[in-house]
């Protein structure tokens, strides 16, 4: 396998340090080799531990046991660690494109993407929601043919609608759009997790999962006609079942992956159990792609207590995707 593309985020992020931290541990963690994508000052200004700027992916595994590799991406501007500014979202951005394009001509094994600060990246003429659309479009796939997983070690959660009010959460519900969900979620899983047979379970929208219509139709009319559908292509999937009982361990026992309808249901549960493990995992791309589960967060940068598990499981998981891409 080639080495991964990371690309740092925002220079003023914790990003940084969290590769950095993430290479410290490369022994520990028998991390795949990686390199970083991204002004290597902004490395410099968290860490003193030893880099070095290689000019083509293939560069990183010779010297990984040794530095950081990095990928030079330059013109940050000043950096200043909580301080973003609009040359750092254009270097995230920047960094972002080029470790995406490497990853899609194969000269690197995967791409993992640190956190970036979207009202930065809208300063700068960023149009899409987050990196997962940007991504997606990067490599020619429809936003309804993606989907977002969030996994950590006993959970994984796929959300239909992400980033949007709640309050339109039910008019942008499809048996369609549902039915897309489910079908790249099960792919998803044979093709990255080497789950020959997966088990899905799909959550209502409404509380008791509508209660037999009393509290919403949308389980009638709308989530049990798409998980029909699925189960007539063959697809193992329960549902719509209520979101309170979906989570307890032995809930959990009974599925490979929970599809939910909205970013918090996805999401809340998933970070209550796996808080500094999560990792976000594009599906239906042509590229293996993830992330850490978690923003910039400005306030600490800087201080050296940023805290790198979520970035080191991006980049196992990755590693893990891509050797399983490999096998099939």
């Amino acid at each position: 396998m080639n080495p991964l593309a990371v690309a740092l985020g925002d220079p003023a992020g914790i990003g940084p340090e969290i590769v950095a931290k993430a290479w410290a541990a490369r022994a520990a963690r028998n991390l795949a080799p990686f390199f970083a994508v991204g002004d290597a000052r902004s490395i410099g200004a968290v860490w003193d531990g030893p880099t070095i700027r290689i000019s083509q992916p293939e560069d990183a595994a010779t010297h990984f046991a040794d530095a950081l590799p990095v990928i030079e991406v330059e013109d940050a501007g000043e950096i200043v660690p909580g301080k973003p500014n609009m040359p750092g979202a254009r270097c995230s951005l920047d960094s972002l494109e080029l470790a995406a394009g490497l990853a899609r001509s194969g000269a690197a094994g995967g791409l993992v993407t640190g956190p970036v600060s979207k009202a930065q990246l809208y300063s700068v003429g960023f149009v899409h929601p987050g990196q997962t659309e940007f991504v997606a479009e990067r490599c020619g796939v429809g936003a309804d043919n993606v989907a977002m997983m969030l996994a950590g070690p006993t959970l994984r959660t796929v959300p239909v609608t992400t980033h949007v009010a709640l309050r339109d959460v039910p008019e942008l519900l499809t048996i369609e759009l549902i039915l897309s969900k489910i079908r790249t979620t099960e792919r998803g899983l044979v093709r990255n997790f080497g789950i020959a047979h997966p088990r899905l379970a799909l959550a209502g929208l409404n509380p008791h999962a509508g209660e037999q219509g009393a509290l919403g139709r949308e389980e009638i009319e709308i989530i049990a006609p798409a998980v029909e559908l699925a189960r007539a292509e063959g697809i193992d999937i329960v549902g719509p079942l209520p979101a309170d009982t979906m989570f307890h361990a032995r809930a959990r026992a009974r599925y490979d992956a929970a599809i939910c309808l909205y970013h918090d249901q996805a999401l809340i549960p998933l970070k209550a159990l796996h808080f500094d493990e999560g990792v976000n995992l594009t599906l239906g791309l042509p590229i293996v792609r993830t992330a850490p589960d978690h923003g910039t967060a400005f306030e600490i940068a800087g201080k050296n207590v940023a805290d790198p598990g979520a970035m080191i499981a991006a980049i196992e998981l990755a590693a893990l995707c891509a050797a399983n891409r490999a096998r099939s």
